[in-house]
Formats: C-alpha cells, sequence, structure tokens
C-alpha cells in the first residue's frame, strides 16, 4: 500500500486513531495525557519513511506503546509530588467507542487503580493482551522483548489485578448502591450510610491542591461513614446531581450554579461499597460533561 500522499497518512492514522487513544488512555489514566501522547504519535508518523511501513497498526501502535511507556516513569514521579490521593480522569465510554475499543477491560476505575501500581511494562503488557488482544509474538516485537517473558508480564498482571480486587457487582446494582449512596451522604443519613459500606470501605478524594479535598484516604466503615455525615449539612448546599457514565459505570456529577465541581462513584463487591471515588480536580472532570 502507498503511503507516500499525505492524505493517505492522514486516512490511515485516522483509521487507527480509535486504538492509538484506547491504549494510551489505559496506560496513563488520563484522556488529556492519552490526547497529548496520541497527537505526538501523528508527528512521528508524518515524519516517517512510510513507505517501508507494512503494517500502519503495528508501527502506529508500537509507537503509542513505546511512548506510554515513557510517559508512565514520568507520570509515576509526578503523582509522588501530586496532593492529596490521585484517581484516573473519568471518561464518557458510551460517546466514545475508540476508548471502549475490542474489549471493555482496563478501563473500569477498580482495574485502573491497580495498573497503577505496576510496572510501566507489566501495565502495557496486561493492556495490548486483555483490552486489545494482541498475539504474545508482536507484544514481544512492541515492547521488545522475547514472547516468554511478555507471557510473564501478562501473568504477573494478571495474578496482581485478581489478588487486589473484588468480583465487582453489575453495573446495574453498582448504579444502585450509588444512587443510594448519594441520596444517605446528602441527608447524612448515617445508619443507611453503614449499612452500604463495606466493613473495610476507603473513600478517596482526588482535588490535586485546586478543590477543597481530604489529603488522606478515609478507611473503614465507620470513619468513612462518619466523614461524609460530618459535613453533609455544609457540602451539599446548592448541589444539584445528574447520573451518568464514565469508564462504562455509573458516576453522579455535582453541580453548583451551573458549574459542576464534582464526579462521585464506587467501586462495589457483594460485600458493599468497597471504594468512593470523589474526583474534584477541575481539570480532571472535564470528560465527564458529556456523560449527562
Amino acid at each position: 500500500m502507498e503511503l507516500d500522499d499525505l492524505d493517505a497518512a492522514v486516512a490511515v492514522f485516522n483509521e487507527v486513531r480509535p486504538r492509538l487513544m484506547g491504549i494510551a488512555y489505559r496506560m496513563l489514566g488520563s484522556h488529556t495525557e492519552a490526547e497529548d501522547l496520541v497527537q505526538e504519535v501523528w508527528l512521528r508518523w508524518q515524519a516517517a519513511d512510510r513507505s517501508a511501513v507494512q503494517s500502519p497498526v503495528a508501527y502506529l501502535s508500537t509507537a503509542v506503546t513505546r511512548l506510554a511507556i515513557n510517559a508512565s516513569q514520568s507520570a509515576r514521579a509526578r503523582r509522588e509530588t501530586y496532593i492529596g490521593p490521585w484517581l484516573p480522569e473519568p471518561v464518557d465510554t458510551s460517546a466514545d467507542p475508540y476508548l471502549g475499543a475490542e474489549r471493555g477491560e482496563a478501563l473500569s476505575f477498580a482495574v485502573l487503580l491497580v495498573l497503577e501500581r505496576l510496572s510501566p511494562t507489566e501495565r502495557a503488557a496486561y493492556i495490548l493482551r486483555e483490552a486489545f488482544d494482541y498475539p504474545y509474538d508482536e507484544l514481544a516485537t512492541m515492547l521488545q522483548s522475547t514472547e516468554p517473558a511478555v507471557r510473564q508480564l501478562v501473568s504477573r498482571a494478571r495474578k496482581r489485578i485478581r489478588a487486589e480486587r473484588r468480583t465487582e457487582v453489575s453495573g446495574g446494582q453498582q448504579k444502585k448502591l450509588l444512587s443510594a449512596f448519594v441520596e444517605a451522604a446528602r441527608s447524612g443519613d448515617l445508619a443507611v450510610l453503614e449499612q452500604l459500606l463495606a466493613k473495610d470501605a476507603i473513600s478517596y478524594s482526588d482535588g490535586g491542591g485546586a478543590a477543597r479535598a481530604s489529603k488522606f484516604p478515609v478507611v473503614g466503615r465507620d470513619r468513612v461513614a462518619k466523614y461524609h455525615r460530618a459535613f453533609h449539612d455544609r457540602f451539599w448546599v446548592g448541589v444539584t446531581v445528574e447520573f451518568g457514565r464514565a469508564n462504562g459505570r455509573a458516576i453522579a456529577m455535582l453541580e453548583r450554579d451551573g458549574v459542576m465541581f464534582a464526579v462521585c462513584t464506587v467501586i462495589a463487591s457483594d460485600d458493599g461499597i468497597d471504594e468512593v471515588l470523589w474526583m474534584m480536580n477541575p481539570a480532571k472532570i472535564t470528560h465527564a460533561t458529556a456523560v449527562a
């Protein structure tokens, strides 16, 4: 296939772009950073000797993967100085099939949080295999490794994820729990909050220093319930709530005076709500606005 013509190069890139965005977002947990990475791949594609490229998909996927591994290493260093807990950026996967990709794996908040604790190469191997079904021989080429080595990377990542997360409830049940949690938090109903939460529940608030939020996770059913009850009569004044979807799960979008200032979601298992995620950094919730 001749790729000398720039129009052809644009057409090829646009066709592969959904996959590139899906890989980059899963690697970085940030829609904004993923867009920057995909733009960098486009610049490289423009400058490449495209006539020598046998498989544009393999070339572009490899480029975004290697850039994402490097970016993940830098992001990890930045997050060590991040103010308070860092949470993934919510994205509207229902309106963006690019992020949904071939499989919805490695897209939920529960998995993304575990992936943060893997090495960048482990994370890449798991994402490429589980979300995009790349064969191991291609993974070895993309990661500049051997097939047995990448099999081991994927296996370690799978074990880590199985060990660190409980089986999530269905999407419908998660939405019911989120709705009940928001209602109880808003009314300050301590008994209902305690009933909804798992014994070892954790509440995370990501304000990034740009919004008022707890700088430390709140741990344990009693503490999480009392924490939300403590500020219910101030926090919820003048707030309207709309429910939508991000990362394949229900979210609650909180607005005051017509401006969205927080996105809340829950990760839940048969034990109840395991994690409450408050995303309040204004720079990280812009891609949730289209979900309503």
